[in-house]
């Protein structure tokens, strides 16, 4: 037994390392059904990797509730999720969130109707799917197929059929789709839409009784992916005027483009106001409307502004300055159609003198096919700005009211087109401050480290970018909601930048759970009041030409999450000395590794002062337990304390996992010394001297070694030590009879003052070297006499002054006109 008792305590270490090294990030490909009706429950499928360890489901917005989470195995989770009825219709974002860490973001779609199944063969016309209409079909196309449903409708009954299909972005797959009679003749027929990107749809008035056919491919019969087809009489406008109201405020509304006639509605719109940054899908507003009747409600929104702006609505005919829409006083939101080719929609109002508004056109942030043109103009006068395209086709100005007096601003477009749905609206809006949070992409179209995953005891870091508009000056970033038992640490993000690292630290009994974040940022005077948002993009689907972004989605918080606790953690041990400009440092990074885990461990800076530079990535080998981070500073280097972080990823079990070191300090000061050194030159096989003058800036103490850096092959200069008493040196430069001839430059020193232990490496002075080729020797020279054997001794002679470089250079050139003429050999 005393035997078997040391193995037995090996073989239970193993397996709670084992246990310790199954944490991985998970990942997760895909979402099964792609959509459901709200109102019911189904279960759903997410895929992946590393989900063993599922713990929740983590939805951006309200309306699901998960009552059974099953692992049915490392790379699938299957959830019973109830939709509630009032779930808002479309677009919903979702992660995983395990015991390790959060997925990646994938989304789900909601809608009104029954969902089926495509049923193959369906792929002959001759041979459709016979569906029963106001049904969501969930169905997937290949190459080269179509696939062909079949439905019975009334005479005077509105068809609709919309695919979403791009928009699941799940692949590329842009979907056509058109309604057919028995004839094979197109009712109607859509490839892509203004409204719905790359997504089709397609809606008539039935002309007879009978059976129609919808058809579904691809546009191109060439891409392939899942889609999701809604079918029925429920109503389908592509436009809406006013396209914007105030949040709370009940608005009537005008849905234009059902081929049944014009829709008016109210809306009761709700009380938040969107930030002005954050937009979703496509750049288009995350907030839509959603025009409904007896026969049902259309399948995705029309985006929709909410602005605390007065609405006014164009009057037609408005067509000229003089019987353009009256808008009175600024600020203001404009709604119109440019309702056929060639219009110009004008609207009259007053500014006062020193008024500054931003005027933005949405058009296509809303989905309307209009490519505005927007100027301003004097009342009877000439212009006096305007734009074309500024967000996308959509028109954006600056404009200061010169001076009191009324005003015209005109809407049309670019190519002169125009149509029923061609809708707009302009604000006039005042110009506000306010700053958008995000996360910075670490890899193009990738959502590598775009959750923050921190271990149990442990830290993670990460940037976090600032946008600013219309303001200046420190910023303070902060979270709001943050899972219990985190605490996020960050220095002021400085005035001069957008970025600044931060650290979120678990506490070691923090629990295992997550939370979707909002990173905020606000001004480091109290007094200055901004708006804050956080904005996070994603996209879905990447594609040609030039990697098109052709679907993303957006989101306004982080998914923060505290994980179990991982085999190791890194810090860095702070340099007690500076670095200085034109200098670099080795930066001492050490792990601490549990027993057992001796993986290798990854490093990479997260964060640069400006003027710092480090190496991409260093490694920290299997085993052991330290390496040196090289960083460097140019001359213009930001003079000050920085805070800076390094983090590190290793494999643990059979995935990735990243950690943070502390958030460390290090100062950038200016160099202590400055040289100022002479050119130096000498033949083949002789020395000569190089001299340096020295200019402290910072007394050291003791003595600081200088290297001469640079010299070409077979070129050596001694070390040399200065202190800080010394005011000029010079290298003894010993030049080889095989050295290069040529002019060498780019030499410098680099200077080593020791403080604190460590040593502080200068980058200073810079000269070049001359080497030229010995002449050739005297036709008939005698040879030179030997030394005598013992000269008598001579008094001695004052040191001879040094010449500078000038009076060096004329005595070489002197000494050669006088042995070219000696030699009959020409100057050189």
């Amino acid at each position: 037994m005393r035997q078997r008792w040391p193995s037995l305590l090996f073989s239970l270490c193993s397996l709670c390392l084992c246990g310790e090294l199954s944490a991985a990030s998970p990942s997760l490909g895909g979402i099964a059904p792609r959509g459901g009706q709200r109102g019911t429950e189904m279960a759903i499928s997410f895929n992946g990797g590393r989900l063993s360890d599922a713990k929740e489901i983590l939805f951006y917005e309200p309306g699901f509730t998960v009552s059974k989470l099953e692992v049915v195995n490392d790379s699938q989770v299957k959830a019973t999720v109830k939709i509630a009825a009032d779930c808002r219709l479309g677009e919903h974002a979702m992660r995983v969130r395990t015991s390790t860490g959060v997925s990646e973001l994938r989304t789900f779609y909601v809608g009104a109707l029954p969902n089926i199944d495509e049923k193959e063969p369906n792929s002959e016309f001759d041979k459709p799917q016979k569906i029963p209409l106001n049904v969501t079909v969930n169905g997937s196309i290949g190459s080269e197929d179509v696939d062909y449903f079949l439905v019975e409708a009334k005479k005077g009954q509105r068809l609709s059929a919309e695919v979403e299909g791009m928009r699941l972005g799940n692949a590329f797959f842009d979907p056509y789709v058109a309604i057919l009679d028995m004839k094979r003749f197109e009712l109607a027929a859509c490839d892509d839409h203004p409204l719905l990107g790359q997504d089709a749809v397609a809606s008539v008035v039935i002309p007879a009784d009978g059976n129609y056919i919808i058809q579904v491919r691809d546009s191109a019969y060439t891409g392939s992916g899942e889609y999701r087809l809604h079918v029925g009489t429920f109503p389908r406008p592509i436009a809406v005027v006013p396209a914007g109201g105030k949040p709370g405020e009940e608005v009537e509304l005008r849905f234009l483009g059902d081929p049944a006639g014009e829709i008016k509605q109210k809306i009761k719109l709700p009380t938040a106001r969107m930030h002005p940054d954050t937009l979703t899908v496509g750049g288009r507003e995350k907030f839509g409307v959603f025009a409904h009747d007896a026969n049902g409600v259309s399948p995705s929104p029309i985006p929709f502004r909410l602005s605390e702006l007065r609405n006014v609505i164009e009057v037609e005919p408005n067509q000229t300055h003089q019987n353009a829409t009256p808008a009175g006083e600024l600020p203001v939101a404009l709604n119109g159609v440019v309702s056929k080719p060639g219009e110009a929609d004008h609207y009259r109002f007053k500014g006062k003198k020193g008024q500054t508004f931003d005027v933005h056109c949405y058009a296509r942030r809303l989905g309307s096919p209009l490519d505005s043109v927007m100027t301003i103009a004097n009342f009877g006068g000439g212009a006096i700005i305007g734009n074309d395209d500024a967000v996308g086709p959509d028109s954006y100005f600056r404009f200061t009211v010169p001076e009191d007096k009324e005003y015209v601003l005109s809407v049309t477009d670019h190519l002169g087109k125009g149509g029923p749905t061609y809708f707009y609206r302009v604000e006039f809006t005042p110009v506000e401050s306010r700053v958008t949070t995000s996360i910075p992409k670490v890899a193009l179209y990738s959502q590598e480290r775009q959750t923050i995953v921190v271990p149990r005891g442990n830290r993670y870091a990460t940037l976090v970018q600032a946008g600013r508009a219309n303001f200046g000056g420190e910023l303070v970033i902060g979270a709001n909601g943050l899972p219990k038992g985190i605490a996020l640490q960050s220095e002021n993000m400085q005035a001069n930048l957008d970025v600044v690292p931060v650290v979120f630290e678990a506490a070691a009994d923090a629990p295992v759970a997550g939370n979707l974040v909002d990173i905020v940022a606000r001004h480091a005077d109290p007094a200055q009041k901004i708006q804050s948002a956080f904005n996070q993009n994603v996209e879905l689907v990447v594609s040609g030409p030039g990697q098109s972004i052709y679907w993303s989605h957006t989101v306004n918080r982080a998914a923060i999450a505290v994980a179990d606790e991982v085999p190791f953690k890194i810090n860095i041990v702070e340099p007690k000395v500076p670095l200085v400009q034109n200098g670099s440092m080795n930066l001492k990074v050490v792990a601490e590794r549990k027993p057992g885990f001796k993986a290798a461990i990854t490093l990479y800076m997260l964060f640069n002062p400006p003027g710092v530079g480090s190496a991409s990535a260093v490694t920290i080998p299997e085993g052991q337990n330290e390496a040196l981070y090289p960083i460097n500073a140019n001359s213009g280097a930001q003079v000050r304390k920085w805070k800076i972080a390094v983090i590190g990823q290793a494999t643990v079990g059979n995935g990735p996992v990243w950690v943070s070191s502390q958030l460390a300090t290090l100062e950038i000061a200016p160099p202590f010394v400055q040289f100022a050194m002479e050119r130096g030159a000498a033949e083949q096989g002789k020395n000569t001297d190089i001299f340096c003058k020295v200019q402290h800036a910072t007394p050291f103490q003791g003595s600081a070694k200088v290297q001469l850096l640079g010299l070409p092959n077979k070129v050596i200069a001694p070390e040399m030590q200065i202190t800080k008493d010394t005011k000029e040196f010079a290298f003894k430069v010993n030049v080889d009879k095989t050295s290069p001839a040529g002019q060498h430059r780019n030499l410098f020193c680099q200077l080593v003052i020791m403080q604190n232990g460590e040593p502080i490496v200068h980058n200073v002075g810079g000269t070049e070297l001359r080497i030229d080729t010995p002449l050739p020797p005297k036709a008939n020279e005698p040879p030179k006499p030997a030394p005598a054997a013992a000269a008598a001794k001579q008094p001695d002679k004052p040191p001879e002054k040094r010449l500078t470089r000038l009076e060096q250079l004329r005595k070489e050139q002197e000494e050669r006109e006088k042995a070219g003429k000696a030699s009959g050999s020409p100057k050189k």
